[in-house]
């Protein structure tokens, strides 16, 4: 990434390698001392990631988890602060271990300096996961 791409490009682009399933490169999107919060995660799962190695390890069995096939709805929106922005989306795909769907509405706000996130508030459902045990994937791998 270079240092003039915006908020909303890097973000978009971490979604095509979510999709592509290349952790490894979304994880390179984090700057150093990136954080990452889950504000509504429920008791037991995690609240707040700090560094890009915790947010590595976080991520790091996710495909094997959730199989993404698409993102049809994502709207994005520019707040005051040009490294900032506003994200409303759906991710659509299935859970791998029990091969149901996966529906999912985010809103997620989401900070890049430099090209790199340094701070992504991620506003899931957790009552939706809750709701389906095959679903419950990360308190053992994350």
């Amino acid at each position: 990434m270079t240092t003039d791409t915006s908020a909303a490009d890097v973000f978009r682009h971490g979604l095509r390698l979510l999709l592509d399933k290349d952790i490894t490169a979304w994880v390179e999107l984090w700057h150093e001392g990136g954080v990452l919060e889950f504000p509504f995660a429920p008791d037991g799962w995690p609240r707040h990631l700090e560094g890009r190695a915790a947010v590595a390890d976080y991520m790091r069995g996710y495909p094997d988890h959730i199989d993404l096939h698409d993102f049809p709805e994502v709207q994005i929106h520019q707040t005051t602060d040009a490294r900032t922005i506003v994200v409303e989306m759906r991710g659509v795909g299935r859970l791998v271990e029990s091969d149901r769907p996966f529906d999912m509405a985010y809103i997620a706000v989401v900070t890049v300096q430099d090209g790199l996130i340094t701070r992504y508030r991620d506003y899931w459902n957790p009552l939706a996961v809750l709701q389906d045990p095959a679903a419950d994937f990360t308190r053992g791998t994350r």
